[in-house]
């Protein structure tokens, strides 16, 4: 898996950015397919902003956007996001079937007893 840092107007201390990597690489644990992280951290005037995009297999991309004091804090929270939409794609995936019984074949209600 490959994951890319990048700053705009501004740039990061080396121990921001390799707390930004270590947050990165903890999504793995929530989904083994990932082909790719991109995290992108832009200064603005009084804040931060971080997106992170994230590539799993078979052309799904998931996105978040957050805004922090600190680009550690805006990073938490996109990771947050990430969790939870990551989580429901692979709850999705696994759950692909639906609640069907019995391979298909539709299992009869009781009926109730009929009096005597």
């Amino acid at each position: 898996m490959h994951i890319e840092i990048s700053t705009r107007h501004g740039g990061l201390a080396p121990e921001q950015q390799s707390y930004l990597h270590e947050k990165a690489e903890k999504l793995l644990k929530y989904f083994g397919r990932l082909m790719a992280i991109q995290v992108e951290a832009e200064h603005r005037k009084h804040s931060w902003q971080v997106e992170i995009l994230v590539s799993a297999e078979h052309k799904h991309d998931f996105v978040a956007r957050e805004e922090g004091p600190t680009p550690e804090a805006a990073m938490d929270q996109c990771v947050h996001k990430i969790e939870q939409q990551l989580r429901r794609y692979k709850e999705r995936v696994q759950n692909h079937k639906g609640d069907v019984a019995l391979g298909g074949i539709p299992v009869p209600s009781p009926e109730p007893p009929e009096p005597a």
